[in-house]
């Protein structure tokens, strides 16, 4: 399946300089997550083990949450008001929400007693979700109206620079904890990409999208998704999608980095490093196969790989497991944007934002279930509360618990993608089916 250029839309002169302020915008989204990920077990043991040891996962998953329910409602609010706001004023209050974000986790420590505490470090995560959100509720839908033609292949080439900024934040992780810096460091460096951004923005003027180019009028964009019962199938599909690929990326440091001998978030960058690559191909595998079988194939090497990390207990077979993972989650999240813009373009913005904004509600809703279910096993592992409260840090003891727990967890997560392969497997059929008809 193709997509045309609309006749009266020429592709703007600045194109390459707003992709790549696309790139750089969602580069520091990524940075951020992976630093938020891989401080998360140093921010757990100084904030939350002190206080409520028993509930420290489901506390710290949580605040890890609201990261995505600031993205999840700033997607919710901006997609369909791009163009009436303008995607050059959205993309400066990313760059905002990436400073005032990480300026009030940074200050959270002070704020008082543990109430306080707890909740300026959840405004600041929403506020960097909020940057997040603005980030994808721009430049997916500028991206589809520059490059109409290769919706899928430029979404994943967009797209491959999340994993990019996950290697960066990463390792990022690995070398000042090394150095023997803390997490506020860490989430200080944020600010950094966030204002170059801003910076950057300010001297481009950005397109309209594509709903607006070809005349479509604003509600009747809004009415579109409405007009369609088959468009819903695409938002329940990706919030499967997300709870496969971020749900456990967000989790892995703090399950798998006892279980496993090495970070967590060392994971994370290998998986990134696989994806950034893979995603360069997405546009001739999707040529091949469509979006649909593409995706389809994808959850068969998804499914396994989260399996094995559940049971993964040394670096060898932690990198195997994620290597499969990595295979599995690599075109999921651009190509079910690429789908939706691609079957439904006079939804314009709206459209895109609505899938997203499904995605990022799985990761709010599922990641505290996932802390609910690992803390919920470790205690069970344990004996109960107070046998847990007993266990001694660093014990092999707590060691066995929270390997359990981990395990636990991931099996959870794993019986996601079995779903996603017979959903997908359907709506290839049922699609394909139709073209033949027609």
């Amino acid at each position: 399946m193709t997509t045309t250029r609309p006749a009266n839309h020429a592709r703007p002169g600045n194109h390459r300089a707003i992709f790549w302020i696309s790139v750089l915008a969602l580069f520091t989204a990524a940075v951020a997550n992976a630093i938020r990920g891989g401080a998360s077990e140093a921010m757990k043991a100084e904030l939350f083990d002190p206080v409520d040891a028993v509930h420290s996962g489901e506390l710290i998953a949580s605040v890890l949450g609201n990261a995505f329910l600031g993205f999840a409602l700033s997607l919710l609010a901006i997609s369909p008001l791009l163009d009436r706001i303008g995607a050059k004023r959205i993309v400066l209050f990313a760059s905002a929400c990436f400073i005032v974000g990480p300026a009030l986790i940074l200050i959270a420590p002070a704020a008082g007693g543990f109430g306080a505490v707890y909740a300026v470090l959840n405004a600041g995560m929403i506020a960097t979700g909020f940057g997040w959100g603005a980030t994808e509720g721009s430049i997916n839908a500028i991206t589809t109206t520059m490059y109409a033609e290769d919706k899928t292949g430029k979404l994943n080439v967009l797209h491959a620079w999340w994993p990019a900024g996950m290697i960066v934040g990463g390792l990022l992780c690995v070398l000042l904890f090394g150095a023997g810096l803390g997490w506020r460091t860490l989430i200080a460096l944020v600010m950094v990409p966030g204002a170059a951004l801003g910076l950057w923005a300010l001297r481009h003027e950005f397109p309209q999208t594509e709903s607006t180019v070809a005349g479509v009028s604003f509600c009747d964009m809004l009415a579109e998704p409405f007009r369609h019962a088959g468009f819903w199938v695409f938002p329940a599909i990706m919030f499967l999608t997300a709870s496969t690929e971020l749900a456990p990326g967000a989790w892995v440091q703090v399950a798998l980095t006892e279980t496993v001998g090495m970070q967590g978030v060392l994971l994370n960058v290998y998986v990134a490093a696989i994806m950034f690559a893979m995603r360069h191909f997405a546009g001739p595998l999707e040529h091949k196969f469509s979006d649909m079988g593409l995706l389809w194939m994808s959850t068969v090497p998804a499914g396994i790989g989260l399996y094995l990390l559940a049971t993964a207990n040394s670096p060898v077979t932690a990198l195997a497991a994620a290597t499969l993972w990595a295979f599995g989650v690599c075109f999921m999240w651009p190509t079910m944007l690429a789908a939706i813009a691609r079957r439904y373009p006079r939804s314009g913005s709206w459209g895109i934002g609505i899938v997203n904004f499904s995605g990022a509600l799985a990761i709010t809703i599922v990641l505290p279930q996932i802390g609910k279910i690992y803390d919920n096993a470790k205690i069970a592992k344990a004996g109960g509360q107070e046998a847990f409260a007993a266990l001694q840090a660093g014990s092999p003891a707590m060691h066995a618990v929270l390997a359990h727990a981990a395990e636990v967890s991931f099996k959870a997560v794993a019986t996601i993608p079995v779903a996603l392969f017979v959903i997908f497997g359907l709506v290839r059929l049922i699609e394909s089916k139709r073209n033949d008809v027609t």
